[in-house]
């Protein structure tokens, strides 16, 4: 399946139905349009099982508490539901994406309560999110857009007003021949990529930012784990950007990008290593297992 996201055979689950692909369409007065009042979740399936699927729908049930709305479907639906989608694409790899909004409704202000939420689950091939910077390393500038303070976003929700400022970094980096960017954190330290967290080695042990204000990944939290399974030390604290000069390998980690290597961060290089080789050939076993 290929071409422009409206434009593909297929289906997609929408509020209890699955409807043609092509004719899963909201309504241009959503509120979600305006206001960016959706949450979502990108999800894996390897082997016809949706790695941390429960996990995921948890997730996006707490994203929208989080920007004050509850999704009318409880996670067991939501969970039965992923699992029809896949099977009506015939996918045993594939990428899942659930996604909640308030809709058109009474109101059309900056306030939503009388207007429905909606939900759709859909599921397509999706191959490598970085190309072949698996094997060689992708390639980051450095945005100039930071991570906002947790006093001013709901830094925890996957919530799609989020990543405005993540596309954005994105394009810039994109115009510079770099498939990503690195945000630091309102404070100066190190955050994440535009989509994915960030590991760093030194000395044989690990470092990566403190998720205080940024999305706690599934995938970072999976990698946390088997890097304690293999007795490696890790070291959750705040970065400094001075620092970048002194790691010897790094990584992204996210549920599109995987275990990903990193070859460079605007002027400061990474040696594609050993360990972040190994760490990423662990996680494709564990999620075919």
């Amino acid at each position: 399946m290929s071409g422009a996201y409206d434009d593909r055979d297929g289906t997609i689950w929408m509020d209890g139905m699955m409807v043609r692909w092509r004719d899963a369409k909201v309504h241009i007065l959503s509120h979600a349009m305006h206001y960016a009042s959706s949450v979502f979740e990108g999800e894996r399936a390897y082997n016809g099982k949706i790695f941390k699927s429960r996990e995921h729908s948890e997730r996006l049930h707490n994203s929208a508490r989080l920007i004050d709305f509850e999704i009318p479907w409880t996670v067991d639906e939501i969970e039965g539901v992923k699992q029809q989608v896949l099977r009506a694409a015939r996918l045993k790899d594939g990428y899942i994406r659930a996604i909640a909004w308030r809709g058109a409704g009474e109101d059309m202000g900056v306030a939503s309560a009388l207007n429905p939420v909606h939900l759709a689950i859909a599921a397509w091939e999706w191959g490598a999110y970085y190309g072949d910077a698996k094997t060689k390393g992708a390639k980051l500038d450095i945005s100039k857009w930071k991570r906002p303070s947790p006093e001013t976003i709901p830094c925890h929700a996957k919530a799609a007003g989020l990543y405005m400022i993540c596309t954005m970094s994105k394009h810039a980096a994109e115009a510079k021949g770099c498939s990503d960017a690195l945000m630091f954190d309102y404070r100066g330290y190190v955050a994440e990529a535009t989509g994915a967290n960030i590991f760093f080695v030194k000395d044989g042990e690990v470092h990566t930012p403190t998720p205080d204000c940024f999305l706690n990944g599934l995938t970072r939290q999976t990698v946390i784990g088997i890097l304690q399974d293999k007795g490696i030390k890790v070291h959750e604290r705040h970065i400094m950007p001075d620092e970048l000069e002194g790691f010897e390998q790094c990584w992204l980690t996210g549920t599109a990008a995987e275990v990903t290597p990193v070859g460079q961060i605007g002027d400061y290089n990474f040696e594609v290593g050993a360990m972040a080789r190994e760490i990423a050939e662990d996680y494709e076993r564990l999620v075919r297992e």
